[in-house]
């Protein structure tokens, strides 16, 4: 995996993990890789992995079972899909409005942009 920009790397990390969530590639109750095997995977020390797997079972997004390994929770898609819309419209949203205001770009110019490219 690639790590840039400024989130730190276990947040990025977190996102590919909630990606694969929104994406179906794990769904509830799946088993995801250890910390080792996400840590080979991802060149990252195991600690940035474990630092990764507690924020995201703070977000109840996983649970440790003790001795088997990390899983997605119960309500894992409905909290990552919850937590990634909270994320964008805090952090994202404000950046895409301030340059619709300075351009002068509506609501009704995107909607033509994207009628026209689909």
């Amino acid at each position: 995996m690639d790590f840039s920009g400024s989130n730190a790397i276990y947040l990025q990390i977190a996102d590919y993990i909630c990606e694969s969530i929104l994406q179906k590639k794990w769904k509830e109750d799946d088993r995801i890789p250890s910390v080792r095997e996400m840590a080979v995977s991802m060149e990252v020390n195991p600690n940035t992995v474990i630092r990764t797997f507690n924020y995201l079972q703070e977000k109840g997004i996983v649970y440790n079972k003790r001795g088997m390994g990390y899983y997605i929770s119960e309500n894992g898609y409905k909290l990552t899909l919850e937590l990634k819309k909270q994320g964008f419209l805090q952090e994202e949203m404000p950046r895409i409005v301030k340059i619709m205001k300075l351009t002068g770009i509506t609501i009704a110019d995107i909607e033509k942009y994207y009628n026209q490219t689909t």
